[in-house]
């Protein structure tokens, strides 16, 4: 599970910078580059705060971070054909709003 990787996908999907982003939550944008590379663990409340501005719940960065080597080893073959599908949609919650497809 790769939680820094999540964060870094959404952050890069807004058009945000690290600098930005980190600003937003009041980190240092030394922080937030250790968080997406997974140098350090992100606390519940900066995970909070993250996910105050992406603008997005935070199931959405735990779901996105999970990645094939999470998933035990009968079950990969589902895996393989869901999680890419469930990604996109999950990505396209983290959509700016002006972005989004109305139906």
């Amino acid at each position: 599970m790769h939680i820094g990787s999540a964060i870094r996908t959404i952050r890069r999907r807004l058009s945000l910078s690290q600098l930005e982003l980190s600003q937003k939550c009041e980190i240092t944008q030394t922080a937030l580059s250790q968080i997406e590379v997974g140098l350090k663990k992100p606390s519940q409340r900066t995970l909070e705060k993250l996910c105050q501005a992406l603008e997005i719940p935070e199931f959405l960065i735990w779901v996105l971070a999970i990645e094939q080597g999470d998933v035990p080893h009968e079950k990969q073959a589902i895996y393989n054909v869901v999680y890419p599908v469930m990604q996109d949609l999950l990505l396209q919650m983290a959509q700016p709003a002006e972005l989004e497809v109305e139906s």
